[in-house]
């Protein structure tokens, strides 16, 4: 049986688009690393979010040699954590809940979408080879907002990831001759050992201490500085881990007012209430 030119020609190209179907549906469910939505995660009561361990402290948790988890909470019209932050060459398992209504978490220019239902958990795993960033957008119709709940996803180089907190507690106004006193916390959610230096600048001085904060945990460091080394006036202050910098300003005074607005030491009207039950007292007696 004879064909025609313009048939073989059809044969052809209808045989490559199957083939290019097919590839394009393997390197989408293969090639990028994503998985379906998982249904294996038990559920979770929307009002009870806060209080649950895995997304009361919405975050990114390393788990194992460039594998990664983010729990990630979504409510009109936010994402937290807003911005999710994770090293290039990582698998990352995304566990996504939601604390109101029906929304979903999509990630802009990727297939990395799934729909959030309250009282259960979306579970997505991706791979991310290069460093990129994305926006994160809900969509589903949400409410009034819908089109302002955005996130975002930046893929960092390896070398400029790190998963260090700083936090820091510090009095606002001392007395001059008290000590004024700076509450450090360091958090490392990296599976190693975090060793680092805490350091203290505040007027001239620099105090610092060496940590060591094992993975998962969090180191507390206090610093102490005596106010009248400082003198009175207003004093700049820097506490600095690594990248990681928090800064205020300390007020020296000769004396501190009360919420009443008396200084310290001063019993307000106590002195004229004394008068008054005298004179009282001595009407009385007449």
């Amino acid at each position: 049986m004879k064909i025609h030119t313009y048939e073989k020609l059809w044969l052809v190209a209808s045989l490559v688009l199957i083939v290019g179907f097919i590839a394009t549906i393997t390197y989408g469910s293969v090639a990028l690393g994503i998985t379906m939505v998982g249904d294996e995660e038990p559920t979770i009561e929307p009002d009870e979010i806060s209080d649950d361990e895995r997304f009361g402290e919405p975050r990114v948790e390393q788990v194992g040699e460039n594998e990664y988890e983010a729990y990630v909470i979504a409510q009109t019209f936010i994402f937290q954590p807003e911005t999710i932050e994770v090293p290039a060459d990582s698998e990352v398992t995304f566990y996504v809940t939601s604390r109101d209504v029906i929304h979903s978490f999509s990630v802009v220019g990727t297939n990395t979408n799934t729909m959030v239902i309250p009282g259960e958990i979306s579970t997505l795993t991706v791979e991310f080879d290069e460093p990129d960033e994305y926006g994160i957008v809900c969509n589903e119709y949400c409410g009034d907002f819908h089109h302002t709940m955005e996130g975002q996803l930046h893929v960092v180089p390896e070398d400029e990831f790190d998963m260090t907190e700083l936090a820091v507690e510090a009095d606002d106004e001392v007395e001059i001759d008290d000590d004024a006193t700076f509450e450090v916390a360091v958090e490392n959610r990296q599976l190693e050992a975090l060793e680092t230096t805490v350091a203290l600048e505040i007027g001239d001085e620099t105090l610092e201490e060496d940590v060591t904060v094992d993975s998962q945990m969090t180191e507390e460091t206090t610093f102490t500085v005596d106010s009248a080394d400082l003198g009175e006036g207003d004093h700049d202050w820097t506490v600095t881990v690594d990248d990681y910098e928090e800064s205020g300003t300390l007020t020296v005074a000769e004396d501190l007012e009360d919420e009443d607005g008396n200084e310290d030491g001063d019993e307000g009207d106590g002195g004229d209430d004394g008068d008054n039950e005298t004179d009282e007292e001595g009407d009385t007696d007449e």
